[in-house]
């Protein structure tokens, strides 16, 4: 391990440094793959609660007319437009998420604030798709690399949304913008003073769940452009004496995992979603599915469900008790009882059961309030189990140890992922001929001599 204070020199010399022909291309195809789901996202959670009032204040803001605002159209600062599409993308809980580093995962949901961001750096700046690639890659790989460093556990409050991913944006900004060694060390400095991020937004249910995602974009442009200005920032932000992991971790547990196989191995998420809510909830919905399928469960048949949790899920927010507050949306998007209860009475768990009126039906709500929780006894954080008793008497119990979308374990097919992508792209009111399009040019992006021409093509949908 190098000494801390040539830890953050050793990285800017990853990102600046790193060409497209040094990615291996497993990472190049998982970036691709990744790439095509967010702009999916992107398109299926415009319309969600909030976002149309972002967009309209967000324009209100004015300035250059760098990047495109997505699905909505209009350009603005790059900063403003990354705000808002990594907004967008974040909506309706169903990007990438769950870094994985030399083997281990952790929690964390890198993409939804990476690749809309990138792509709006890319148009801002004219790249080209290999720049693109290469400047996501070093980007999440900074972020994967400082979670894993970090020992990081929901249990400290800190949402990681708000720090590494902002790190992530300071990286891909002052590459794609052209920042020598010493501006971008500086950027880093300066985003240190914009860290931030509570996890009480999803205890809560509240609309500000997604704002981390584009506030962190906005911090990380805002301090490549003032480093690119001229601006100076903490010499060493990471183990500094108030730095990252002074103030935000509980310590540097494995300083290792900053730069073993830096430049040679490319961490980031490694889950493609199945289903549009909390990933925590997913073991649960497959042994929901899975039930349904096997012994053609009816709704009108159920007389009691009782989910099986491992500790850690038992003391999450996805197992509080189902009840709407005053935003709904997030109410059921983190709510394993919701989630559940939608896929026992509905047979899926697709975009559609998260608007306003599924959202409060009646039948949906029963048998979310009256289903009973109880402990697994073994199993991984997100190992779930369900037990459905039928009012005949029959009873069925189902348990998933890794749920659907893991790309190590449980991967979906590429064309599992790209029916997702049509089928949000469909739900969010877009041309399926376009879909075929961007489709193609995301899985051609090293070919591609504009990434504007991506950007623009959803830029109204």
């Amino acid at each position: 391990m190098a000494e801390a204070g040539s830890v953050i020199e050793l990285l800017v010399d990853n990102i600046l440094g790193t060409r497209f022909e040094d990615l291996d291309p497993e990472t190049v195809q998982w970036a691709k793959i990744r790439v095509a789901d967010i702009l999916g996202c992107v398109v299926a959670g415009a319309r969600a609660p909030g976002n149309a009032e972002l967009v309209e204040l967000v324009k209100g803001w004015g300035g250059k007319e760098e990047a495109s605002i997505l699905v909505y159209g209009g350009r603005v600062p790059v900063a403003s437009a990354a705000l808002v599409n990594c907004v967008l993308a974040r909506s309706l809980d169903f990007g990438p998420v769950h870094p994985v580093v030399e083997g281990r995962g952790i929690p964390g949901h890198i993409s939804e604030t990476t690749i809309p961001t990138a792509l709006a750096l890319a148009e801002a700046v004219g790249a080209d798709g290999k720049e693109f690639l290469a400047a996501l890659a070093v980007g999440e790989d900074l972020a994967a690399r400082v979670l894993a460093a970090s020992g990081f556990h929901l249990g400290q409050g800190w949402d990681c949304i708000g720090t590494v991913n902002t790190l992530a944006v300071v990286a891909m900004a002052g590459r794609l913008m052209g920042l020598n060694r010493e501006q971008l060390r500086n950027a880093f400095g300066l985003a240190l003073n914009q860290l931030a991020g509570s996890l009480e937004n999803v205890w809560d249910s509240v609309t500000a769940f997604k704002l981390l995602q584009g506030l962190a974009a906005r911090a990380g442009i805002f301090s490549a452009e003032l480093a690119g200005a001229g601006w100076k920032g903490p010499k060493d932000p990471l183990f500094g004496r108030y730095g990252y992991f002074s103030l935000y971790t509980s310590g540097c547990v494995d300083p290792g995992a900053l730069t073993r196989n830096l430049g040679r191995k490319f961490y980031t998420d490694s889950c493609i979603k199945p289903y549009p809510c909390c990933r925590g909830t997913h073991a649960a919905i497959d042994c929901a599915l899975a039930l349904v399928q096997k012994h053609g469960i009816r709704p009108e048949e159920i007389e009691a469900v009782t989910l099986l949790l491992p500790p850690q899920g038992l003391g999450s927010f996805v197992a509080r008790p189902f009840a709407l507050g005053e935003f709904p949306q997030a109410d059921a998007l983190f709510s394993c009882r919701y989630t559940v209860a939608v896929a026992l009475l509905r047979g899926s768990v697709v975009p559609e059961h998260f608007a306003p009126a599924a959202i409060a039906d009646p039948q949906v709500g029963a048998l979310a309030t009256g289903m009973e929780l109880a402990a697994l006894e073994e199993g991984r954080r997100a190992a779930a189990g369900l037990r459905v008793k039928l009012k005949d008497g029959r009873e069925y119990v189902e348990y998933a140890a890794v749920p659907r979308g893991d790309r190590f374990s449980n991967p979906l097919t590429e064309t599992e992922v790209r029916e997702k992508f049509s089928q949000n792209l469909s739900f969010g009111g877009a041309d399926p001929a376009k879909g075929g399009e961007i489709w193609s040019a995301v899985q051609a992006m090293e070919q591609v001599s504009q990434v504007a021409g991506i950007v623009e093509a959803l830029a109204v949908v």
